[in-house]
């Protein structure tokens, strides 16, 4: 964990209208039920969701990068947060989820393999709230000298691994796509943050990377990148908030919840109508790229869509976590089902709304 930031917000921040609780309180109690045995700890919350913020309230929001501090603070939704919040950096899913067990913070954003690991774990950290990006922004880079046109030439290659990270889904998924399994090649379990030199130098054949290390990776003569009619689907380009069960289920925490979750919304639809400040402010200015490359890495990424937390979402959280099952990379079965609060749904549809966002169209 990096230095943290603390904000001590304003009052005033957007309230929900009694429609919006009826109907969050009528999807929670729809869809989510008290954990069972074989399911995460802690019991779910059905109450509806607090208009007030309380006096003293306050979030510890676990980031990454600094890109939800960023996209929050550069829009103008920070200030009008009614609570305080302070910032703490991490690198990395099982970073954070070590802070969640040690209640050192509330709230995170997240790929969508993360959770999954959370719920294995037993850590009962509900989803509140998702975006989506594009599903092509996700490559497979291959090593110089070694040629894979299809995906069924991974046989026998050695592939970068890292568990507890979105590209853990996509080489799996990849493997089922092309009929393999994990026995037909090697994983190499390495840091995500080893994944560029490790391919570029040949430790490992593959390697999945997102921008700007598919640009930086390119300039290394002699690779290639496996084509993306071969790759299609096997990225979700879903990322998530999720937040300690302790804090949706208590009033003041919740309520500040339900306030972030509107202002997530509102920040990354601020990011989708002001590109050119957002990669100069963040990419070029915050995580000291070149111009080039955040202008790579915001087309890679296309517009955020926010998807609704319904049945559609959860089953496409499920399918991911029959990927990983399947593979045996989990302890044990879990239901996607349990890893949601479906509470938030009301102030995803009012912020997108309002705001002139889009939502994620459902899957045929």
């Amino acid at each position: 964990m990096s230095g943290t930031r603390t904000k001590l917000g304003r009052r005033g921040g957007r309230r929900m209208t009694a429609v919006l609780l009826a109907l969050a309180t009528a999807a929670t109690l729809g869809m989510t039920g008290c954990a069972k045995d074989d399911g995460p700890v802690g019991e779910v919350s059905t109450a509806p969701l607090s208009t007030e913020v309380p006096p003293g309230t306050k979030l510890v929001i676990a980031d990454q990068s600094e890109r939800l501090q960023s996209a929050l603070r550069f829009s103008g939704e920070l200030d009008k947060l009614p609570f305080e919040v302070e910032f703490a950096n991490f690198v990395g899913g099982p970073a954070i989820l070590e802070a969640f067990r040690a209640g050192a913070a509330d709230v995170a954003p997240v790929g969508d393999t993360p959770p999954i690991h959370a719920l294995a774990a037993g850590q009962d950290v509900p989803i509140i709230a998702a975006y989506q990006t594009s599903t092509s922004s996700l490559k497979l880079a291959v090593a110089p000298g070694v040629s894979v046109p299809t995906l069924r030439d991974l046989k026998g290659k050695k592939i970068a691994y890292a568990e507890g990270t979105a590209q853990q889904a996509a080489v799996l998924r990849a493997l089922d796509k092309a009929d393999l399994s994990i026995d037909d090649v090697e994983l190499v379990r390495l840091q995500l943050a080893e994944f560029l030199d490790a391919v570029r130098a040949g430790q490992v054949d593959v390697a999945p990377l997102i921008e700007p290390n598919v640009t930086r990776f390119l300039r290394t003569e002699g690779t290639s990148l496996v084509p993306d009619e071969q790759t299609q689907g096997i990225y979700t380009g879903l990322a998530y908030l999720y937040a300690r069960r302790e804090a949706t289920n208590d009033p003041a925490k919740s309520a500040a919840l339900a306030q972030l979750v509107g202002a997530y919304v509102r920040a990354y639809q601020w990011v989708n109508t002001h590109p050119e400040e957002w990669k100069q402010r963040y990419y070029v200015e915050n995580q000291k790229v070149s111009v080039e490359d955040a202008d790579r890495i915001v087309k890679s990424l296309g517009d955020y869509v926010f998807p609704h937390l319904d049945q559609n979402l959860i089953d496409r959280q499920q399918r991911t976590i029959d990927v990983i099952d399947a593979a045996g990379h989990l302890p044990r079965k879990i239901q996607a089902s349990d890893g949601f609060d479906l509470r938030f749904d009301a102030l995803i549809t009012e912020a997108v709304t309002e705001s002139g966002a889009a939502f994620e169209p459902k899957e045929k």
